[in-house]
C-alpha cells in the first residue's frame, strides 16, 4: 500500500523545516542588530575556524620534530605565538565572553606559556569598546529615559573598558561626580552561546592533546559570567564589602546609586586614582610599592 500524497507532506515539511531554519536566523539577526557577523552561527563558525587552525598549526608544525632537537624550543615559542595571535583576532571579533577568557589567560603566568600570557595581556587595558550610541541605547532600554533626564552631564569619551562592559564619567543632578558602568549590547543575549561554543572547543582540543587540562577555565567562566552581568549583584557586593572593611582608612569602596543602577547599568561613586601596576603612579603619591605588592 502507498500513502496518497506523501510526496507532498514530505514537500511541504522540507519547506517548514527551510522556513524555521530562515526564521530563526532571521530573529538572531534583529536580535544582533542586523550586523551578520554577530549572529550566534558566525561566531561559532568564527572560533571553531580559529581552534582548527591553532590544532592544525601544532600538528603540522611539530611532525616529524624530534623534542631534542636545538631548534625545538624556537618552534614551539613560534607556534605558541601564531597561535595566540590567531585566537586573540578571534576573541576581539567576538568580544564579550570570549575576551573575559582572554583576559583570565593573560593573567595566568604560572600555568601557560608565556607566549600566550603575553599575547593576552593586552585584554587587561585595551578590551573594545563601544560607540556611545550604543551605551545610549542601554540606558534607554533598562531605564525608558534618555541619558538626559538622569544626568545633567555624560561624558562620551570611555573612561575604561573591558571584556563585558565600559565605563563613563558623567555627573548626577545635583551635581555628584559619579562612574557609569555599562554593559555592551547583545552580551547577555550571546553568552549562553558562547559559552556552549567555548565548552565544545574545550573539549575537542582536549581530545586530541591529551595533556590539554584547562576544561576549568571554560567551566569557571560558565559559573561566573551570569553573576558578572548582573550589576544589581555588583553592587549589593560594593555594599557587603563596605561594610565589612568600612573602618579600614586606605580601603575606598565606591557608593552606589541604586536610582541609576540596573542589571546592565551601575552608577557608583567617582574616584580618582591609577592603575595597581603604575609603578611611577605609586611613588607620586607617596604610596609604598612593597605595602601594595605585599
Amino acid at each position: 500500500m502507498g500513502f496518497r500524497g506523501g510526496s507532498s507532506v514530505i514537500r511541504w515539511v522540507k519547506y517548514g523545516v527551510g522556513l524555521s531554519v530562515v526564521g530563526g536566523f532571521v530573529v538572531n539577526l534583529k536580535h544582533s542588530d542586523w550586523k551578520v557577523q554577530s549572529t550566534g552561527i558566525v561566531r561559532f563558525g568564527r572560533a571553531a575556524i580559529a581552534v582548527t587552525a591553532t590544532v592544525i598549526d601544532y600538528k603540522y608544525t611539530f611532525y616529524g620534530v624530534d623534542a631534542t632537537s636545538p631548534l625545538y624550543e624556537k618552534i614551539k615559542s613560534e607556534v605558541h605565538t601564531r597561535s595566540a595571535l590567531r585566537l586573540r583576532r578571534m576573541c576581539s571579533l567576538n568580544g564579550g565572553c570570549f575576551v573575559k577568557v582572554g583576559q583570565h589567560i593573560g593573567a595566568l603566568e604560572y600555568l601557560l606559556p608565556k607566549e600566550y600570557v603575553d599575547v593576552m595581556k593586552v585584554f587587561h587595558s585595551h578590551a573594545p569598546e563601544s560607540p556611545v550610541k550604543d551605551v545610549y541605547r542601554v540606558i534607554k532600554e533598562d531605564f525608558q529615559k534618555d541619558v538626559s533626564d538622569l544626568f545633567a552631564s555624560f561624558d562620551e569619551t570611555v573612561l575604561a573598558s573591558a571584556s563585558l562592559a565600559q565605563v563613563h564619567c558623567a555627573t548626577l543632578k545635583d551635581g555628584t561626580p559619579v562612574a557609569v558602568k555599562v554593559q555592551h549590547p547583545n552580551v547577555q543575549m550571546h553568552s549562553f552561546v558562547d559559552m556552549a561554543t567555548m565548552d565544545i572547543l574545550v573539549r575537542l582540543v582536549a581530545a586530541i592533546f591529551p595533556d590539554f587540562q584547562f576544561g576549568w577555565l571554560a567551566e569557571e567562566t560558565r559559573k561566573n559570567i551570569p553573576l558578572e552581568l548582573d550589576f544589581v549583584h555588583e553592587g549589593k557586593n560594593c555594599e557587603q564589602v563596605s561594610k565589612m572593611f568600612g573602618h579600614l582608612s586606605f580601603l575606598k569602596v565606591p557608593k552606589i546609586y541604586w536610582e541609576q543602577t540596573t542589571k546592565r547599568v551601575l552608577t557608583m561613586e567617582y574616584f580618582d586614582g591609577g592603575f595597581v601596576n603604575d609603578v611611577q603612579y605609586i611613588r607620586s603619591n607617596d604610596i609604598s610599592v612593597s605595602d601594595v605588592s605585599a
